[in-house]
């Protein structure tokens, strides 16, 4: 019988609560080579993130998992031992987005720049952004992976994942009242809470091969839907920033 896992996303601002959410399992090995684990360092403390990379020298993650050093692992699926698939590569450069607000976590996206491109493999490999700002319908299955924790003090060193169903906004608008429908994706079905899986904030929601969101924020006491940045509407920001660092290369 599968494990019911409760997981605890504690990179999650004062209010917002560790939020926990049941279900999901451990990923195949490396069946989810986008997915990148961020060590974070700030002058208060070490957290750890969820991202994904979008480009051999681009990782993509939450703004709200800025840190004064980011150290990226790829290529990872336990992650407290040193795989011969991981690739370790520091950020050059952390970009959040300038409209990043941290009381409504309204834009809540941030481009990682690395130090060294990624060397593209089997374990390693980016996932695809959307080309346009077309619509998730509801109902769309989806699937997010992380670390988060398992139980309020107990860590899990694999990777898991879960399929989660995209919500009518109506279902968010309904619970949090800075929900922003053009901006963020509501994901995870009230009455099928087993299904559900919050993993680390920072990480991405694939549907179809394509990451249209990165986990944001949730309900304090940890019960479905969780809210996701929708990706698609920062195609423009997102193009720019990388092209700003190619720029910069050239000369």
């Amino acid at each position: 019988m599968q494990l019911l896992l409760i997981l605890v996303a504690f990179l999650l601002p004062p209010g917002a609560g560790a939020e926990e959410i049941i279900g999901g399992h451990e990923a195949s090995p490396h069946s989810l080579p986008y997915m990148a684990y961020l060590l974070t360092q700030t002058p208060v403390r070490e957290s750890f993130c969820g991202g994904f990379l979008v480009r051999e020298d681009f990782v993509m993650t939450s703004a709200r998992c800025w840190g004064s050093t980011i150290m990226v692992i790829l290529g990872a699926h336990n992650i407290s031992r040193q795989e011969r698939t991981q690739q370790r590569i520091q950020v050059l450069t952390a970009t959040r987005h300038p409209g990043y607000n941290e009381d409504n976590n309204l834009n809540d996206i941030m481009l990682l720049q690395l130090e060294n491109r990624a060397r593209r493999n089997q374990f390693v490999r980016p996932v695809a952004l959307p080309q346009f700002q077309t619509e998730l319908r509801p109902g769309s299955q989806c699937t997010v992976a992380g670390w988060g924790l398992v139980g309020q003090n107990r860590r899990t060193d694999t990777l898991r994942d879960v399929q989660l169903e995209v919500q009518r906004d109506q279902v968010c608008n309904n619970l949090f009242n800075t929900y922003n429908s053009r901006k963020q994706i509501c994901v995870g079905n009230q009455n099928d809470e087993s299904t559900t899986f919050r993993g680390d904030t920072g990480g991405p929601l694939v549907c179809n091969n394509v990451a249209q969101g990165i986990v944001s924020y949730g309900r304090s006491f940890g019960a479905p839907p969780t809210v996701f940045t929708r990706i698609a509407r920062f195609l423009p920001w997102i193009n720019k920033t990388m092209r700003q660092s190619e720029h910069q290369e050239s000369h």
